[in-house]
């Protein structure tokens, strides 16, 4: 065994992708450490825990890890409940963190600032496949690793307010008035909001949660208003596809929203492309390019999330241009050509960069490509770690099953101006290389969903 070998693996990040990781690399014995930035594990997920995914237990349990902790007496939960993002980490994360596989073996308050190879730059070549990762903290410590599954996903780092992909103008001076995704709007962040007007931009599931909890804010708390703003000529992407979803939770959303626009309780501001923020006083004014303006006193950014690359810079990553993805996985997410069909499972070829043992995975993995799916993750590591395990029969045998939907689940395909274009059939489906077709693109499994009230449909509504 060469000195490498004997380096522990080293995972980015304890949210479920990477303590998914983590059960793999422990099962199949393989010594490994998961460095976690946040004070416990899935510190984003936390973050949103108030609010309640749209797929039920079964989508959300990696397998390894499942049968790690049944092994230990874990009570599996009721497989078709619904759980709080909170309850996802207290009652499923956390009890796998103190198993005896993976306790001692979960750093907290360890912030991945760097990754290299060990006194090699980016430009040496000579024996670099040799040689260990070099990993440094926040701290200044330094960590050596055989290799490093980058699961540190996205949630860091949101897209900007501006439609063109650069902040808007006067956007950074307007900091501290504007909320990233999945506000506590109804909890801890309820006197923010109460009795003041809400600018929501974005048309993806976050936004559409924020305006479903402002809405109900509004019946609560008088003088509470709400407007939204959306790039394209209509909220189809948001609006979903009603019953004709496999996940009724999800298809509800998006009735919910069309339904609370149509009444009038939230104003929808359609062909609004960000091109400035201006603060006067205690408001603050959202211009589009077209010249479209909105006054409010708070703006909630639900645009999305991209990448940051920036720890792996002395690496040889070969990033697709658009997206970030690695350049092989790019084609077969791509949200301009996946607006309405299926995404092939994908492993370890799909991932690997030319830098020899390094694998972002997890939400990271699809860069600015809005479709990741948790269950896509879990596949995505199981792969990698048995490519790892040196088991490449097993890293290639890539299969996932997800409840199709047949339904639009992006606007990036849609005409800008049509509502009706985003009507879909059943779609095609994406060509997989092997191995069975995920469900529709589109935060199947990791975006949340407030449920409906007691009483109220979980159904209705065409596909666009």
């Amino acid at each position: 065994m060469s000195t490498q070998d004997s380096l522990p693996i080293v995972v980015v990040g304890a949210g479920p992708v990477g303590l998914a990781a983590a059960a793999h690399l422990a099962e199949r014995g393989l010594d490994f450490l998961v460095l976690e930035a946040g004070d416990g594990p899935a510190a984003a997920m936390a973050s949103w825990g108030h609010v309640r995914v749209f797929s039920p237990w079964r989508f959300n349990l990696d397998h390894a890890a499942r049968r790690l902790l049944e092994a230990d007496g874990w009570i599996t939960p009721d497989l078709a409940e619904l759980p709080l993002g909170a309850q996802i980490v207290t009652d499923y994360l956390e009890p796998l963190t103190k198993l005896p596989a993976l306790a001692g073996r979960v750093r907290y308050g360890a912030k991945v600032v760097a990754i290299s190879r060990d006194g090699l730059d980016r430009v040496r070549t000579t024996g670099r496949a040799d040689t260990p990762f070099l990993i440094r903290l926040a701290t200044g410590e330094e960590l050596t690793a055989r290799a490093v599954i980058d699961a540190s996903g996205t949630w860091p780092t949101p897209n900007v307010l501006g439609g063109s992909g650069l902040p808007a103008h006067g956007e950074p001076e307007a900091a501290a008035y504007v909320d990233s995704a999945l506000p506590d709007v109804l909890g801890a962040d309820r006197d923010r909001f109460a009795g003041r007007h809400t600018l929501v931009v974005g048309a993806g599931h976050s936004a559409a949660n924020t305006l479903l909890a402002l809405a109900q804010l509004a019946t609560e708390a008088p003088g509470t208003t709400v407007s939204w703003a959306v790039r394209t000529g209509a909220a189809t992407r948001t609006y979903g596809g009603g019953d004709a979803d496999a996940l009724p939770a999800r298809g509800a959303l998006g009735t919910r929203v069309r339904a609370l626009v149509e009444s009038g309780a939230i104003t929808l501001h359609a062909g609004f492309s960000v091109r400035a923020v201006s603060v006067d006083g205690g408001s603050v004014t959202v211009t589009s390019r077209g010249g479209a303006s909105v006054t409010a006193d708070r703006i909630v950014s639900a645009t999305g999330f991209r990448p940051d690359h920036t720890i792996a810079s002395e690496l040889r990553l070969d990033l697709d241009p658009v997206l970030g993805s690695t350049r092989a996985l790019a084609p077969l997410i791509d949200p301009n050509q996946h607006s309405c069909g299926t995404v092939p499972p994908h492993g370890v070829d799909e991932l690997a960069q030319p830098e020899t043992g390094y694998y972002a995975v997890g939400a990271k993995s699809y860069g600015r490509a809005p479709t990741f799916l948790m269950a896509t993750g879990y596949e995505q590591v199981r792969s990698v770690v048995a490519a790892l395990a040196g088991d490449w029969d097993a890293a290639r045998d890539v299969r996932l099953e997800l409840p199709e939907t047949g339904v639009c689940s992006s606007s990036a395909a849609l005409s800008a101006d049509d509502d009706a274009a985003a009507c879909c059939g059943t779609p095609e489906p994406a060509a997989a290389p092997r191995g069975l077709a995920t469900g529709v693109a589109g935060g199947l499994l990791t975006l949340p969903v407030v449920q409906a009230a007691p009483g109220e449909t979980e159904t209705g509504g065409c596909c666009g």
